[in-house]
């Protein structure tokens, strides 16, 4: 595996601007900055590169590492996980059930889950395509305290599909 810092030997550049507690911050030439690290007995390492002049910083670079993968997994563990749950109408889905998936899809909003709605037509149920256009707009209509609606009522094959986001993050 690539190191995803350069450190000491592996800096390429001229001068470098060095960072760190205990030092002089400053722009220094790049063997100046490298006795610097040895005489404390630490390593300079590269952490931006794309600046002008690179900006290093006197660190012990195993700790460095630690610090570094320790953030990468609290952003992670921070990021928001979407989930994305689906529910299924045929064309022809009557009041009774559709009031049982509306309250489903209540609950998958309240937690903060996306929902696909979809009317799936089978055989000659086709014909009926602006049923279902009618369906999924309802039941948009019925979840417009909850949900905001990503992507409109558009068939896909024998299928025609409505996104649902939550309108306020879960709790």
């Amino acid at each position: 595996m690539e190191e995803p810092y350069r450190v000491n030997g592996r800096i390429t550049a001229r001068e470098v601007r060095v960072v760190g507690e205990g030092i002089e911050q400053g722009v220094y030439p790049l063997r100046e900055a490298l006795r610097l690290a040895d005489d404390q007995g630490l390593d300079l390492v590269e952490i931006s590169a794309k600046a002008v002049p690179p900006v290093c910083r006197i660190v012990e670079y195993s700790k460095f590492k630690y610090e570094q993968k320790k953030k990468q997994k609290e952003i992670k563990a921070k990021a928001q996980k979407t989930v994305l749950k689906e529910i299924r109408f045929g064309p022809n889905t009557d009041d009774h059930d559709f009031n049982f998936k509306l309250k489903h899809a209540k609950n998958f909003l309240e937690d903060g889950c996306k929902v696909k709605a979809y009317v799936h037509f089978v055989g000659r149920t086709i014909v009926f395509k602006e049923r279902g256009e009618i369906l999924l707009l309802k039941f948009a209509q019925a979840l417009e305290d909850h949900a905001k609606v990503d992507q409109l009522p558009k068939l896909e094959g024998k299928r025609m599909i409505i996104m649902l986001s939550p309108k306020k993050a879960a709790k």
